[in-house]
C-alpha cells in the first residue's frame, strides 16, 4: 500500500511485536485478490482498489510452509483506524524510513520491488 506522495503503509501487530506489511491467510473459496483486500480493510481500516501484482514471499510458520501474494493498493476509503487485537498501531512511512522499521528482511525485498 502505497500514498501518491511515496508514503508506504506498515502495521504492527502486538501478538509478535513485529512491523510488517498487511497480510493475511484466505478464507475458504476466498481468491488471492479478494483476500488481500479483505486483510487490508480489517487489518488498517481502508478499503483499496488492487494495482500490479508484486513478488510473493514464502517462509515456514510453526514449521508449516507460508506462502503470501502482495499487490500494490490504491485506498478509495479510509474507514477510521481503530486498535484491536492484531494490529494496535498503523504508520505511513516514506519508502526508506518503512525498509528501517521492517521487522523482516522478506518485508524489504517486497517494499523494494514496489518502488
Amino acid at each position: 500500500m502505497r500514498r501518491d506522495d511515496g508514503r508506504v503503509l506498515l502495521v504492527h501487530r502486538p501478538r509478535y511485536d513485529d512491523w510488517t506489511l498487511p497480510k493475511g491467510k484466505l478464507d475458504p473459496g476466498e481468491s488471492w485478490e479478494d483476500a488481500a483486500l479483505r486483510e487490508v480493510e480489517e487489518e488498517a481500516s481502508l478499503r483499496c482498489r488492487l494495482g500490479a501484482e508484486l513478488p510473493a514471499t514464502e517462509y515456514r510458520v510453526r514449521g508449516r510452509p507460508k506462502r503470501v501474494r502482495y499487490w500494490r493498493m490504491e485506498a478509495v476509503e479510509d474507514l477510521g483506524f481503530t486498535p484491536n487485537d492484531e494490529v494496535d498501531e498503523v504508520r505511513w512511512l516514506p519508502a526508506d524510513e518503512a525498509a528501517e522499521l521492517l521487522s523482516y528482511e522478506r518485508d524489504r525485498e517486497v517494499l523494494l520491488a514496489a518502488e
